[in-house]
């Protein structure tokens, strides 16, 4: 098996072990059609599903779809000599139904039993599709293959991570993960808060940087200034002083 290949198993069964409790050995429920596939290319499944998962895994099968594989015994006599050498589980069917009805029944809406179911029935893989938890295995080019677990499977996986959170990890633990992202250089980035600019209030002005105000006094008027106004001492002509004084005397 190339390598690619093998850690892609590896990758969905350790998903199916976190997020729904998928554990070794691993139940693996097949029908009519996938042992028709099998015996058709020649497959020994026992040998090749263990391989291919790289883990030990218990081969079932139900009385349902025996009984729905004898009828049709002429075309796949093969494929039910290969299911009646697997365990048998009990689907509680008292009247035989279909083998598809029965496994719907088994698997139920969330797989308690964590079976992987191996088919090729592609009406009944899309009806799995639609329950979280159920891993499909089907033949492609003579070989097994995991399916990539569903978008269902993966919304329900990030559902219970969500809400178990906060319930496995402690507030030190927190702490320390965002230590580690940082020195990693995987710290997600957070948005620096904005500082709001406040409006400047209207102040009165600086005493220091006003001028005096310039007294009433010597402010000019029509270019002369006010104030006190200073008598000017006009000169007599001679004739007169001379006869003030003759006058006084």
């Amino acid at each position: 098996m190339k390598i690619t290949r093998y850690k892609k198993v590896q990758k969905y069964l350790k998903f199916y072990y976190n997020n729904f409790g998928f554990h070794q050995p691993y139940q693996v429920l097949l029908d009519g059609t996938f042992c028709f596939a099998a015996f058709k290319e020649q497959i020994n499944i026992r040998e090749q599903i263990p391989k291919y998962l790289n883990s030990q895994a218990k081969l079932l099968t139900t009385r349902c779809i025996i009984i729905e594989t004898e009828k049709v015994a002429k075309k796949a006599h093969g494929a039910l000599t290969i299911l009646k050498q697997y365990g048998i589980h009990e689907c509680g069917h008292k009247d035989p139904v279909t083998g598809s009805k029965c496994i719907l029944s088994m698997v139920g809406k969330t797989n308690e039993k964590h079976y992987i179911l191996a088919t090729q029935d592609r009406d009944l893989q899309e009806k799995m599709r639609e329950r979280a938890g159920v891993p499909l295995l089907y033949l492609h080019n003579k070989s097994p293959t995991l399916e990539k677990p569903s978008k269902t499977s993966y919304a329900k996986a990030g559902q219970v991570l969500e809400n178990n959170q906060n319930m496995f990890i402690t507030e030190t633990q927190n702490e320390m993960l965002k230590t580690m992202k940082k020195a990693l250089g995987v710290e997600e980035k957070v948005e620096e808060p904005k500082v709001v600019m406040k409006k400047k209030k209207s102040h009165n002005p600086n005493p220091l940087s006003c001028k005096k105000k310039k007294n009433k006094k010597d402010v000019k008027k029509d270019g002369v200034k006010e104030g006190k106004v200073r008598k000017r001492n006009k000169k007599l002509p001679k004739h007169l002083k001379e006869q003030l004084s003759v006058a006084n005397n």
